[in-house]
Formats: C-alpha cells, structure tokens, sequence
C-alpha cells in the first residue's frame, strides 16, 4: 500500500514503485535521481514516489531483467559442467571516491551475481597513484583469473591506458587493445582455436543478445542481423563503436552516429556519411545511448512502424511519441551487462583452464594488498 500523506497526497516508497512498475528498486532510484519522476528525497539516499508517476509497464517496454535471469539461471549449470578445479576468483577496482556512485551498485550487483555462480569477486579502492602498479600486479598474481574495472577511474584518457593495461586473459570487459583488434578484425577465436573463443565487450555483447530475443532472430554467425538497419547514437570506444561493428559483422547495415554527424557502415564496404533523418526513416532497430539532456531526443515522426527501440543511456533519449510508437521499447540493458559479464568470466576461464588446473593447488589470495576491502554490506 502507498504511504499516504494527509497534505501531499499518496507516495510509494522505491521499493513499493519498483513493484508497481516493474523494474528494480536500483533503477528507480535513479529514475528519482535524473529526475525523471516526481519524487521527495528522504535520508540519504531514498525517495518517495508520487502514484502519478508510479505507473506498470506499457504493452511494448521490455524489461530485460527477465531474459538476464535467465542467463543467470543457465550459468551455474555451465559451471557445474566445467567442473572447475579452482574457484574462479575475480579482482574489481573502483575509484577511490566511490561511494553512493552509479559503479558501486554495479559493483555490488557483479558481486551478488558472482557468489550465485560460485565466483569469488573481490572489491577495492584505493590511491590513484597506485592503481597501473596494482593492475601489473594482479596480472602476475596466480590466484586472480579475471580482473575488472568499474570506470570512470581518472575521468580522463588515463582510463583508456588502463584498459590495456590489463593482461588479455583476465580481461572480462574485453576492453584491451588485444580483444579490440580481434573484434574489429572480425577474428572469433584466440590463435584459431575454436575451443578459445574471443571475448566480446560486456554491454554491447548484453544489447545484441536483448535484440536477438526482442526480434525472435536467429543467432547464427555472422549473419543474425542479415539486412536489419540499424541506426546507434554513440561512437565510445567503451559501447557504441564496438557494438556498431559487431553489428556490422553479423550482417546489419549501421547508421553510427556521435557528436560530428553519422557514417553508414556496411562489411565489405566503404563508410559513407549520412543524416540523422534519413537514417532514422528507414532504420528497423534504434539504439540510443547519449549521456546528455542536451540531445535531440527521437521522436514519433522520425521512425517507422515496426521499430525496435533500445536506451542504454542513464538519461532517456526517446520522446514519449516514441517510445510509444516503438514496436518494442527496451529502456535500459544494465542486467543483461552484468549476466555477459559473468559469461565472459566464464569463458576466460575456459579459454586458460589448462594454466590454472596445472597448479598442484590453488594460490592464497590476498585482496588487501591491492587496495581497501569493500564488503558487499558496506
């Protein structure tokens, strides 16, 4: 029941909305935070909702909660078949001024996730300074199998260095030059090994999936989005152009754009320039992910019918018209970056195992010489 307020009319807590709604509490909050809903902030962190923005899920939004359970619910049986000798054990770095922050609630649900599957994720913070010395040192460390970094770290291009950094083989974000060349090469496996697959970046590797569900495609190599036009609203080396190849290579025209206009993309052919109008016109799938409210957000007329539409931006960058209009509204991907993530932890694993299952017996592992220790309770 809604928390009544003789003067201010009815209110749902975040967790109440979130039911109502049905998303979680996590996106709520930042609902309330982006100030997208009307809300009153209580303490430190809590918001109360007004029942006039406390509204389900229309007909064509797609929460992608549901197909991420699923993963999650399918990974601990591919652990079980793997039968691993070592506890897969992943080191993650966050910035030191980490608190409350968008990355420490992903780093607390990568946790949550880890310990489903059986992994051990260890959490920690600690000087700038230190962090490229701690990264070398946890690449050399026997006991660590995978190693993730919550960014932004230096909010600069430092960030960038720090992704190659990381050693290949303990790389689940798959953000390293190694993996990067690989993908934009279009090379599946490591040295031509079809037993070592390549590691795919988290989130756009969590959007393809969602739209391969959402659209009922057949997922066959290279070819599950054969002549699908698909129009992206970022170029980051982090999700939009990696996504845009990988796109690019399972068949998909794409209409890449940034903040200096948009190119058309096409395997086998040259990119050519094109505007947004004409792209959007005659495009099947739209995915935004603008972190600014200075965007020109999408809008009804500027779409199709039949349209998929998918935001993985914190700020939403379709127009209600369509978001409307959209033959599927996906609003967000965070639960399905989070299932990859797992996966490509897996599969890294997988890809090494003859390393580790080579040891007489699993290294000692020591968090807490790579920075302070965050418990998943903090």
């Amino acid at each position: 029941m809604p928390i009544t307020f003789p003067t201010l009319g009815p209110w749902y807590s975040t967790e109440e909305a979130a039911v109502v709604m049905g998303r979680t509490p996590g996106h709520v909050s930042r609902l309330c935070k982006n100030g997208d809903i009307r809300c009153k902030r209580i303490g430190n962190s809590g918001y109360l909702i007004h029942e006039r923005d406390v509204k389900q899920i229309p007909a064509n939004e797609f929460n992608p909660a549901d197909l991420a359970n699923y993963y999650h619910q399918q990974l601990p049986r591919v652990v079980s078949r793997s039968s691993f000798k070592c506890k897969p054990r992943i080191l993650g770095f966050l910035a030191p001024e980490a608190n409350d922050a968008a990355s420490l609630v992903y780093a607390r649900t990568l946790q949550t996730a880890c310990e489903v599957v059986g992994f051990e994720l260890a959490l920690v913070k600690g000087k700038l300074a230190l962090i490229e010395e701690r990264i070398r040192r946890a690449n050399d460390d026997p006991a660590i199998q995978g190693i993730f970094i919550f960014y932004p770290i230096f909010r600069d291009d430092r960030d960038t260095r720090l992704k190659d950094l990381i050693a290949p083989a303990k790389d689940i974000e798959g953000l390293s030059r190694f993996w990067a060349d690989k993908l934009y090469a279009d090379i599946r496996y490591v040295d031509g090994r079809p037993d070592r697959k390549a590691i795919l970046p988290c989130t756009p590797l969590g959007i393809l999936k969602t739209l391969a569900y959402v659209d009922y495609l057949d997922e066959r190599p290279r070819k599950t989005f054969a002549g699908k036009k698909i129009t992206i609203f970022n170029r980051s080396d982090v999700v939009g152009r990696p996504l845009a190849f990988m796109l690019k290579n399972d068949g998909a025209t794409v209409f890449s754009f940034d903040i200096d206009g948009g190119i058309a993309m096409r395997k086998g052919r040259k990119a050519m320039p094109i505007a947004r109008a004409q792209a959007l016109a005659q495009s099947d799938i739209v995915i935004t992910g603008v972190p600014s409210r200075a965007f020109e957000k999408i809008r009804g007329e500027e779409i199709g019918n039949n349209v998929t539409c998918l935001n993985f931006s914190f700020v939403q960058n379709f127009e209600d018209s369509a978001k409307r209009k959209a033959a599927v509204y996906v609003p967000r991907v965070g639960p399905m970056t989070i299932a990859m993530c797992i996966r490509n932890a897996i599969r890294l694993y997988e890809n090494n195992r003859a390393d580790y299952e080579s040891m007489d017996k699993q290294p000692s592992f020591r968090a807490r010489q790579y920075g302070t220790l965050i418990s998943l309770a903090t």
